[in-house]
């Protein structure tokens, strides 16, 4: 269980005692803010006549108005931390989705490769077949033998 602080503060030129389960530091914070208030509202004009319980209500609207203005920003983060938590949690699921169509990408680019390979493969085949068919055809047309099976005997020109 925490341990109850007790510390003196000075406050409007008054030593006062508070006590409370917060560090010694948080109530001197405390008693600043509000020494803060009250040098502010000592600067307006007339502040100084009005009864110390209107003095009180003065000082307590304005605490009251940092307090919900301060309200409004916290409110106004979570918002802004919730859209981009939202915006986070998209961009992971795109990034996901993005990822897995990439690895399909990879994929159909090494089939495509390795299709291209046998492609060039088969292209090499038929160019050495185109080749020695031009070479059989060119030996025909000067009198030599044709190595092919149509072909078994010289072929004479004129």
């Amino acid at each position: 269980m925490a341990v109850k602080n007790t510390t003196q503060v000075l406050i409007d030129g008054k030593i006062i005692t508070l006590g409370g389960y917060e560090s010694p530091e948080y109530l001197q914070k405390v008693a600043a803010y509000l020494n803060q208030k009250i040098s502010e509202l000592s600067q307006s004009a007339g502040y100084n006549r009005l009864s110390v319980d209107t003095k009180h209500t003065l000082l307590a609207l304005n605490i009251a108005d940092d307090y919900f203005k301060a309200k409004s920003q916290v409110d106004t983060l979570e918002e802004d931390m919730e859209a981009k938590d939202r915006e986070t949690y998209d961009m992971k699921h795109d990034l996901i989705a993005a990822e897995i169509q990439a690895g399909d990408l990879k994929k159909e680019l090494e089939e495509k490769r390795i299709e291209l390979e046998h492609v060039r493969g088969e292209m090499e085949e038929l160019q050495r077949q185109l080749d020695k068919a031009n070479k059989d055809l060119e030996d025909l047309l000067k009198g030599r033998k044709c190595t092919n099976f149509c072909c078994t005997f010289p072929i004479k020109t004129s």
